[in-house]
């Protein structure tokens, strides 16, 4: 595919799209949309979620009678469905379009490969094995901690389990909700997280790879990492069921990968193409004090003045907030000056 129809491409090689990212359009009032979006909202990342729950829901999970007891047994077996799940979705991600390059740098917001950037931020000055091991051996393992957790309290009932006969209406709602939570509990935490010294000792391992891949998606400090998955307690909070909290689950840890993906557009065939969603969380990682949240299905980042859509107006406004922080920063610095 000609990705110059498409978006344009600068000096150095890098990838932007012509159309400026959008916040869902019921926001706006522009309604007219509001059935494009919908279809974009259920498929393809939504319905695929769906999907891999099904699969944890009747292939993988034990009987609730095991998991009223912490074991080995069915932990570890979560534990391995968990490790073979993301490395079969990120890893195929990362060798077909990273590896082996199916299409090049056609799409790609970064015209660079991680594996062509050495630096002594990563362990063994790889981005791809720092991120690979940070995936395995810090995300996945707190991942199914907080997984097998909530699995528990359920089976224990101390969660409120609604049963689908009796509240399937709350229930589909709830189902409809789960990336709305997740965008929500994302922007919160993520934002405090760049704040000071929480970003210096935590956030700073996942902004080490400031051009993402696959492999990216999950590798973070610990701290992070418990807070990233911790929305599942939401469903722990407010009434709810087990498969949706799984739902929950799944959506963020699998999803976590798309905004990492790099390329605006999957190449499938000569002629078809699958849209990443990864724009907004491409240019979080490019500028960092921008789009702390989603993709604008609740628009936190529009409402509190630090949404990027891509466009050069953007940038400007992007530019004016850095100029006003730096201000108030030097006005603080000459206070602390004086009265010495």
């Amino acid at each position: 595919m000609d990705d110059l129809l498409f978006g344009t491409r600068d000096k150095r090689g890098n990838w932007a799209p012509n159309a400026p990212l959008e916040v869902a359009p019921f926001w706006t009032g522009n309604l007219a949309k509001t059935g494009r979006w919908l279809v974009g909202y259920v498929w393809p990342h939504n319905t695929i979620f769906m999907a891999v729950t099904l699969v944890y829901w009747y292939l993988v999970l034990p009987d609730w009678e095991v998991m009223r007891t912490f074991g080995w047994g069915w932990i570890l077996r979560i534990h391995l469905a968990n490790s073979a799940g993301i490395f079969l979705l990120f890893g195929s991600i990362e060798l077909i379009y990273y590896v082996r390059r199916r299409q090049g740098t056609r799409f790609k917001y970064n015209h660079k490969f991680p594996a062509e950037n050495p630096s002594d931020v990563f362990w063994f000055k790889s981005q791809n094995i720092d991120n690979f091991l940070r995936t395995f051996l810090v995300s996945i393992p707190i991942w199914t901690a907080i997984q097998c957790f909530t699995l528990w309290c359920f089976a224990n009932g101390f969660a409120t389990w609604l049963s689908p006969q009796d509240h399937w209406l709350w229930l589909a709602v709830l189902v409809f909700l789960v990336p709305a939570i997740h965008e929500v509990h994302f922007f919160c935490g993520h934002w405090l997280i760049h704040q000071g010294p929480l970003y210096r000792w935590i956030h700073s391992v996942h902004h080490n790879s400031i051009n993402p891949s696959p492999w990216s998606s999950m590798s973070m400090h610990p701290v992070e990492s418990a807070f990233f998955f911790s929305e599942v307690m939401w469903h722990l909070l407010i009434p709810s069921n087990p498969f949706v909290a799984m739902f929950q689950l799944v959506s963020t840890a699998y999803g976590a990968v798309v905004g990492h993906i790099g390329f605006d557009k999957l190449e499938l065939t000569d002629d078809r193409a699958v849209d990443s969603h990864a724009y907004a969380h491409y240019l979080h990682h490019k500028y960092f004090e921008v789009n702390y949240g989603g993709d604008g299905v609740v628009p936190l980042d529009k409402w509190f003045g630090t949404w990027h859509d891509g466009t050069r107006e953007a940038d400007e406004r992007m530019k004016e907030r850095f100029r006003r922080k730096k201000a108030r920063m030097n006005a603080a610095a000459s206070s602390r000056s004086a009265s010495l």
